[in-house]
């Protein structure tokens, strides 16, 4: 039995002319389930982790997290803004400043991150059933609805940062780290 379920969303970014269209999808099959992060997501997760592996306290500018990272410099400070509005990163302004953690990565969920940038965990809108056949398929979308968030809620950045570290080690890399 295969389910898939697709969020197709539009968002404005900046200016009227600039806009990305971002795709979450939910598969399922004998058991293994695979989702893709939105750009915005997995962005500011990227961003994040990046930050996370940095000695704390230390500032990073836009540009040095972008590079480091392959990201688009412009697009990832929209999403350092709306993430410092959030409380989870803060910004030093100045030629030496930059961003950092506002928090320990341990007391940062993937969720949200997620939040924080606009994004849900809802793998499908919710609608109410409009026939019996209807209300085993929606109480289905809840229910993973509900267990999605509750994953999200419950993954930490430090459970991220270890994971990277261990990845890392494995590999035999050194300082430089792409996520």
């Amino acid at each position: 039995m295969l389910l898939k379920a697709s969020l197709f969303s539009l968002k404005k970014l900046g200016s009227a002319n600039e806009t990305a269209t971002e795709n979450v999808e939910l598969y399922a099959y004998g058991g293994n389930i695979s989702m893709k992060l939105t750009t915005r997501g997995h962005y500011s997760v990227k961003a994040l982790l990046d930050m996370s592996l940095q000695p704390t306290g230390t500032l990073s500018s836009v540009s040095t997290i972008a590079m480091r990272q392959s990201l688009p410099a412009p697009y990832l400070e929209k999403l350092l803004i709306e993430l410092r509005r959030a409380g989870i990163v803060s910004s030093v302004r100045g030629a030496h400043g930059g961003y950092r953690l506002a928090k320990p990565p341990a007391q940062i969920s993937l969720g949200q991150i997620l939040e924080a940038v606009g994004e849900s965990a809802s793998t499908l809108p919710l609608a109410e059933p409009q026939q019996a056949e209807d209300w085993v398929t929606s109480v289905l979308w809840q229910r993973l609805n509900q267990k999605l968030k509750e994953a999200f809620c419950g993954i930490t950045l430090e459970d991220l940062y270890y994971d990277a570290r261990s990845w890392q080690a494995a590999q035999g890399e050194g300082g430089s780290f792409v996520v």
